[in-house]
């Protein structure tokens, strides 16, 4: 063989492992790798400007995407088919569980949006939750797949964990649902961009801690701490004490961070946010494909926008405490030395309405 032939066909071999693979040509100059994924960017741009407000990150973001699929047991099957749109399909019936209550709102505003862009309600419930995290600085880009069929089978009440359950019985319902104790806690990093409305229906939108646009370690920092004083007009079930002026605490959330089971992997995120959000996106990518199965769907993936970078990769102890207020609750490791600022306590606003 001559060189002139050798050279040839090391260039057409190298031509034909650099030639770039077959993508779709989406709306707006976009591409897909499969043309199923086109029409999430049209979705994408609709939830962006009219169910985000323009990319904000506020308490919509992730809503929905638990409240649907934790409608599923693994030991009754007639409990529900886990992240299959039935909250919105079926909310007369689910919207009404007292841990659901408060999801009317945003299901009756994802409705509409669904119908209009010919999608599933399970489908368009996973992709907002996706994309609404997205949008929080230091946010999670979420696995999305899309595919999963219209037909949807009504949750039964109890399969949403309560803020007044025991933590016993909330990681009993989580185990029957498929999640270890430390995915349960997992989970709860949505609360990192979290505020309630209806277990103390007199303080709206009181954070659930004092960075609630960051999805940042704070809140596992700040649940720690001593509570001190209730933020509305004194106890409610479900709530509990509370360190900071304005700033409201969930029972079950200082229940989890204190219990033995689930407190080291609590402690694990305080000074950690990147191991906060990688843990975020495996759990998720977990939960909504339950009752899925997960090869009959695509990976659209590509349409999440990625998020902006975390301004810190450790929380902090907020002015007017000190590390003396921390309720380090796991055995094994000790509490690690975090920043504290100086000054004196600072009431944390509530988020406002979207």
């Amino acid at each position: 063989m001559s060189i002139k032939t050798l050279f040839t066909l090391v260039t057409l071999a190298v031509a034909a492992v650099a030639a770039p693979s077959h993508r779709a040509t989406c709306s707006g100059g976009r591409t897909a790798s499969n043309a199923v994924c086109c029409k999430w960017f049209d979705v994408l741009d609709d939830i962006q400007a009219n169910l985000f407000d323009g990319g904000e990150c506020g308490e919509e973001v992730h809503e929905l995407t638990f409240h649907d699929a934790i409608g599923f047991s693994k030991s009754n099957p007639k409990a529900g088919g886990g992240a299959d749109g039935s909250i919105i399909a079926f909310s007369e019936i689910e919207t009404n569980f007292p841990a659901n209550l408060g999801t009317d709102d945003i299901v009756e505003q994802q409705r509409p949006l669904a119908i209009k862009h010919g999608v599933s309600f399970g489908d368009f419930i996973q992709f907002a939750g996706a994309v609404g995290v997205s949008n929080c600085v230091g946010g999670p880009r979420i696995q999305f797949l899309a595919g999963r069929s219209n037909v949807s089978v009504a949750a039964q009440l109890g399969t949403v964990p309560e803020p007044a359950d025991s933590v016993t019985k909330i990681l009993a319902r989580m185990g029957d649902a498929g999640f270890s104790p430390s995915e349960v806690v997992d989970l709860l990093i949505s609360h990192t961009v979290a505020a309630q409305d209806h277990v103390d229906p007199t303080i709206h939108g009181s954070p659930f801690d004092s960075t609630p646009s960051d999805f940042d370690p704070q809140f596992f920092v700040e649940t720690l701490l001593k509570g001190t004083a209730f933020p509305g007009n004194g106890s409610q079930t479900g709530g509990a004490l509370s360190p900071l002026p304005g700033e409201f605490r969930l029972a079950s959330d200082g229940l989890l961070a204190r219990d033995p089971r689930t407190a080291c992997e609590w402690q694990s995120f305080v000074n950690n946010q990147a191991l906060m959000v990688s843990r975020f996106e495996k759990v998720m990518a977990k939960m909504a494909v339950l009752g899925q199965n997960p090869r009959t769907l695509v990976d659209c993936s590509e349409v999440i926008p990625v998020p902006k970078k975390a301004t810190s990769n450790t929380g902090f102890i907020p002015s007017g405490k000190t590390l003396r207020d921390i309720e380090a609750s796991c055995k094994t490791k000790p509490f690690p030395k975090l920043p504290v600022v100086s000054g004196p306590i600072v009431p944390v606003p509530p988020v406002p309405p979207s």
